[in-house]
């Protein structure tokens, strides 16, 4: 332990007494730990928020349209029109094991929707009690979203949209109130949080007002579904699961398998897939380009220590002629380029870490999110410094180690 800390003392005062060269030195490292983190950082902030609003849609699911046969089939020809009924989903839910859930959906346009003199035209749903898990709609607290009693009793109970409540409330409570779709008077049990959502289909959520299915069929008279939503247990199976649901319809209704425009069906996991390589290959760019900067100070590690190493050949040589292994003077030298790394890596970390809190409070999160120092960038951050501290420190040691007693001697 003496032995580390003479170490530690001796390379402490080759240090002070080259404070210029140690201070661009140090510098090199400091940047370069700032920059790799920082970009890292980046890399994973703009990842979460484009997960928070893709996913906004819902996460993993997959939404079924119906379509129009495009291949003749079985005798039939093409130009048929394909219709989901409310058994299809229970169908499938049966026959396809690998869907974790399944929702069927009702949507109907040009309602009004009216509380006093306030009157709005949003897309009224009719959905299961599941929806709203799939589909990521959150209550605002104090309110609650359609459950299967509201099913079973087909209950006239809805839940709005953020916007359609600021539309018919304004800045009033919702929750218990009266709302008329058309002329039936329907009881408000909740409101959805707002969410960030950059894709729907047919209008945002924040739009639309949610009844129990059971409820819909009944008060429109409608049996035909608009689309049916599910999700895989497992996505990275979502094309099998796909082509398992096409099966599955096309035997009911008598049409194509491989016919995709009887039954259309939006796979969100595809984006998910698509989005997972594309920011892997983004935060690998990100964590070269931080790499080579910090690779720009290792450079200067390695030199600032070739330097030391030539000033000191004469105290190696001392030190091997009274007994000293090449291994301790390999240990010496690497400690003293481990200890450079890890001053300047220490301080990098802390105006990294600063620089990354200050942006919190600039307003660019729903854009490209906010930096992230997370367990990950702090890792990857830590092996880039070790790959360098150990390339900058091997040179130099094994060439402190390998000086020939006599020649350093002689100087």
């Amino acid at each position: 332990m003496s032995h580390f800390f003479s170490t530690i003392a001796e390379f402490w005062s080759d240090l002070r007494a080259q404070k210029l060269r140690t201070f661009l030195t140090v510098f090199g490292i400091i940047w370069g730990t700032v920059a790799i983190i920082v970009l890292l950082a980046f890399g994973m902030g703009f990842k979460k928020q484009l997960a928070i609003n893709m996913h906004g849609l819902g996460e993993s699911i997959a939404i079924m349209f119906p379509g129009s046969t495009t291949k003749a089939y079985a005798g039939f020809g093409i130009g048929r029109s394909i219709s989901f009924l409310e058994d299809d989903a229970r169908l499938l839910a049966s026959q396809v094991p690998e869907i974790r859930a399944i929702s069927p959906e009702f949507s109907r346009r040009g309602v009004p929707v009216r509380v006093g003199e306030n009157i709005t035209n949003p897309l009224v749903t009719g959905i299961y009690p599941i929806y709203g898990d799939l589909r990521n709609i959150i209550p605002e607290p104090g309110g609650r979203f359609i459950n299967d009693p509201d099913m079973q009793h087909r209950r006239r109970v809805t839940v709005i949209g953020n916007k359609v409540k600021e539309l018919l409330f304004g800045e009033g409570d919702a929750i218990g109130k009266i709302i008329y779709v058309g002329q039936t008077p329907f009881t408000v049990v909740g409101v959805m949080q707002k969410k960030t959502q950059n894709s729907s289909y047919n209008t945002r959520d924040q739009d639309r007002i949610f009844i129990p299915a059971s409820t819909f069929s009944s008060v429109f008279g409608v049996i035909k579904l608009s689309n049916m939503i599910y999700v895989p247990h497992v996505p990275t199976q979502s094309e099998e699961v796909e082509k398992r649901v096409r099966e599955v319809l096309a035997q009911r209704y008598k049409f194509d398998p491989t016919d995709n425009d009887a039954v259309w069906i939006w796979d969100t996991a595809e984006a998910d897939k698509f989005m997972f390589y594309f920011f892997l290959a983004f935060n690998i760019f990100m964590g070269l380009i931080g790499s080579f900067t910090l690779a720009v100070g290792g450079i200067g590690v390695a030199n600032i220590m070739y330097v030391v190493v030539q000033e000191r050949v004469k105290e190696i040589g001392i030190k091997r002629s009274v007994g000293a292994k090449k291994s301790h003077i390999m240990f010496q030298f690497f400690m003293e380029t481990f200890f450079i790394i890890a001053l300047g890596a220490t301080i990098g970390f802390a105006i990294a870490f600063g620089i990354i809190q200050g942006l919190q409070f600039i307003p660019i999160k729903e854009f490209v999110g906010t930096p992230e120092l997370s367990p990950l960038v702090a890792g990857v951050t830590m092996l880039v410094l070790a790959l360098i501290g150990l390339a900058a420190g091997l040179m130099p040691a094994r060439r402190a180690a390998n000086l020939n007693v006599v020649e350093c001697l002689k100087t």
